[in-house]
């Protein structure tokens, strides 16, 4: 029996927004993967990966390795999956790592029976590692990730489209993003999705305000169930 489409759908994006501090591990992870099908020696040192994509992030590696662009395409798709089971297979506990307020909020809206997903630049394996490290992975219905399109507005549509067909939400139920960059605002917005922004990240408030989030929270202990609800 299919549940009763919901009046709101959250998603939320990953790092500095669920969890942060999570060592070095993801971007050892892409760095490993790189060499490992390549030969190159890439780093992540001065590439600014907040809110990017991890192939973005990897093809950004390659080129300032010297690749050529022919070369990154052709060898992206190894290389993606490459980098997921090296994480996998290093990725620290999570536990003490989520953000605050996390935990609290997936609860009640798990026990309001909103669908919850993901809209991240983590690749599918290491997003999902991640949320089963921290132990939030059964809060998640669904996540759409890095790989599956070229830009996180684009993931977000996605993930909507996925909720809608699936009879998850009603036709005009509201739609918040969460996190803790500029692109997940950015997402928001021409997504028509509201925009919640953490001060939980990297980005600074001047950055986070520039972009007229509809809430900006110093963290998720801040926000009410009820605002997710309703207008």
């Amino acid at each position: 029996m299919n549940p009763v489409p919901a009046s709101a759908l959250v998603l939320f994006d990953i790092d500095g927004t669920l969890i942060r501090r999570a060592g070095p591990h993801h971007r050892q992870a892409l760095v490993e993967a790189v060499r490992s099908i390549t030969g190159l020696d890439t780093t992540t040192d001065h590439i600014p990966v907040h809110g990017m994509l991890d192939p973005d992030i990897l093809s950004r590696m390659m080129h300032d390795a010297g690749a050529s662009k022919a070369a990154i395409r052709r060898q992206m798709p190894d290389i993606i999956k490459r980098a997921q089971t090296i994480y996998v297979r290093s990725c620290p506990d999570l536990q003490r790592k989520t953000c605050p307020g996390v935990r609290g909020l997936l609860y009640f809206l798990n026990r309001r029976a909103v669908p919850v997903g993901l809209v991240t630049g983590n690749l599918t394996r290491i997003g999902w590692k991640k949320m089963e490290r921290a132990g939030l992975r059964h809060y998640f219905r669904f996540g759409v990730f890095a790989e599956m399109a070229p830009n996180r507005s684009e993931l977000a549509r996605m993930a909507i489209e996925h909720a809608r067909e699936r009879g998850w939400i009603e036709a005009n139920a509201r739609v918040s993003l969460i996190g803790d960059a500029p692109s997940d605002i950015i997402a928001a917005h021409e997504n028509g999705a509201r925009a919640i922004a953490v001060h939980t990240g990297i980005s600074t408030r001047e950055e986070l305000t520039a972009l007229g989030p509809d809430l900006l929270l110093e963290d998720l202990r801040q926000l009410s169930l009820e605002t997710l609800l309703h207008d």
